[in-house]
């Protein structure tokens, strides 16, 4: 039978204790099984109940209906034409509802299921691709839904169920969340090439108090996190440029409008000079989170086992 093809949106069923569906919905397989055999008894066994209790089920369902679906010839039966349109209906539900479950189950699956992770943008270069790399050695068919959001986005998309796990910095401290730190990552006064300060090698972040500063928007971790040191050298950045990428940030440092405080280039910048600070320890602490309550697939918890069996290797620690 030919059907029009649609591209309206799917329409939710109406709900609640008077809908058709909540009243219907248990006897549809049952009316199902019996349509396509045209025989109750056959129906039952295949069902594995009573034949008289599948008669009355089917009898129950035309009588909400009010409409006869089956036209009895002895113990055999036939679909009217209102059975027919019925069943038709029927039929592209329980298939749909087939294809979710198994989706469902493909999800969890411990062997080839999904993970959706969420990191920050500058783990994504080097730190995530490693875990990956190690992680798929144990377990290769899994499959990986990949996130990059700065960190307050990313928490409250692991709090929708969007994402199951997310590696962040700053740690968060809220009672839904469960999370571990994994590592540590000094973070670098960057400055132009013919900056004042450029031939040093280490320095007090105080001594660039007075200098305009290019730094990540606010929301982003890095940027709470630059602020606290800035805090704690007792002066208040007086921000110029701000920006959502981290290289585009290192480009205005090299552009001389600015200094900031920034991980390490995975490639050495034209342009730029990364100097060490003593005072204060400017290192920001890397973790992994996840739902407190919400318990995590196989795939997914095998995973966060994995991650954090990896503690203290996240980021390169050669400079």
């Amino acid at each position: 039978m030919a059907h029009e093809s649609s591209s309206a949106p799917v329409r939710p069923a109406e709900l609640g204790p008077d809908a058709d569906v909540m009243l219907l919905a248990p006897q549809l397989a049952e009316f199902a099984a019996v349509a396509r055999l045209e025989h109750v008894t056959r129906a039952a066994h295949l069902l594995g109940m009573p034949q008289p209790t599948l008669s009355r089920a089917v009898a129950r369902l035309e009588a909400e209906l009010g409409v006869d679906l089956l036209a009895r010839q002895g113990r055999a039966v036939r679909l009217t034409r209102a059975g027919r349109v019925l069943l038709d209906a029927v039929e592209r539900a329980l298939a749909e509802v087939e294809r979710g479950v198994e989706a469902a189950r493909a999800e969890a699956d411990p062997a080839a299921g999904r993970v959706a992770f969420g990191f920050l943008h500058t783990m994504g270069p080097d730190a995530v691709p490693a875990l990956l790399r190690g992680f798929r050695a144990g377990h290769p068919r899994v499959r990986f839904q990949l996130v990059q959001d700065y960190g307050a986005a990313m928490l409250e998309r692991l709090r929708a169920g969007e994402l199951d796990l997310c590696l962040v910095s700053p740690l968060p401290d809220a009672p839904d969340l469960t999370a571990r730190p994994l590592d540590e990552q000094r973070l670098f006064l960057t400055v132009p090439a013919d900056h004042r300060l450029a031939a040093r090698r280490r320095v007090r972040l105080a001594e660039v108090a007075d200098e305009p500063w290019v730094t990540v928007e606010e929301g982003y971790g890095l940027r709470h996190i630059m602020a606290g040191f800035c805090a704690e050298a007792g002066f208040t950045p007086r921000i110029a440029f701000e920006g959502e990428e981290v290289e585009t940030l290192r480009g205005l440092v090299a552009a001389g409008l600015g200094v900031s405080l920034l991980p390490p280039a995975l490639v050495p910048r034209p342009g730029v000079v990364e100097l060490e600070v003593t005072a204060p320890r400017t290192r920001r602490a890397i973790g992994l989170a996840w739902p407190a309550a919400r318990p995590l697939t196989p795939p997914a918890a095998a995973f966060r086992d994995f991650v954090l069996s990896r503690r203290g290797s996240i980021v390169s620690h050669d400079q």
